[in-house]
């Protein structure tokens, strides 16, 4: 899949007459150099009630990747094979600092005694739009998703691993959620 990504907005005019607002590339795209291969693109945010008409576009002063609750952020990624991690030019420092800067709010998630394991308190619903791509939870659980196929991730503990030498697009929508409740102890 080209890394490029083409977003199409619509709005209003003035009368209230249905418009193309915006045709071109995110405004939030991150083609990583610590992370070769890794592209990252904030397609479009909603506050939690979102009004019509969309006075701007908001997603280039989003501040945090993972959404509060009832907002929801529309990102489309692009994984590498996970041997970029073991290729002698890989440096983890540099690589957190890119993440920091490139995906704040999210990059703060990921475990750093658990490569890759992070959580976010958001239902995250997507497709795997090219390429293969494996969901790791607890335990080292995984299933493993190909193109096409959808899922939704619950606010769970995770990991993407992609095991293969081609790279993996997903496009997902998170959708902020409250998660004050723990689940009790069984």
């Amino acid at each position: 899949m080209d890394n490029k990504i083409r977003r199409v907005v619509t709005g209003h005019d003035g009368n209230g007459k249905s418009v193309f607002c915006s045709d071109g590339a995110p405004p939030r795209t991150a083609d990583f150099v610590h992370l070769p291969g890794l592209v990252s693109r904030l397609v479009w945010s909603t506050p939690p009630v979102p009004t019509l008409p969309v006075a701007e576009d908001p997603t280039p002063a989003v501040a945090s990747f993972v959404p509060p609750p009832g907002e929801t952020r529309f990102v489309v990624v692009t994984l590498p094979p996970d041997a970029i991690f073991g290729h002698p030019d890989f440096d983890p420092t540099m690589a957190r600092e890119e993440h920091l800067r490139a995906e704040p709010g999210l990059a703060e998630t990921f475990e750093a005694d658990s490569p890759g394991m992070h959580t976010t308190p958001t239902v995250d619903c997507g497709v795997v739009l090219e390429g293969e791509i494996w969901l790791e939870l607890d335990d080292g659980k995984t299933v493993h998703l190909k193109r096409h196929d959808t899922f939704v991730q619950n606010g769970t503990r995770h990991a993407w691993r992609n095991k293969t030498n081609a790279p993996a697009t997903l496009a997902v929508v998170a959708i902020g959620a409250d998660h004050s409740k723990k689940l009790a102890a069984s």
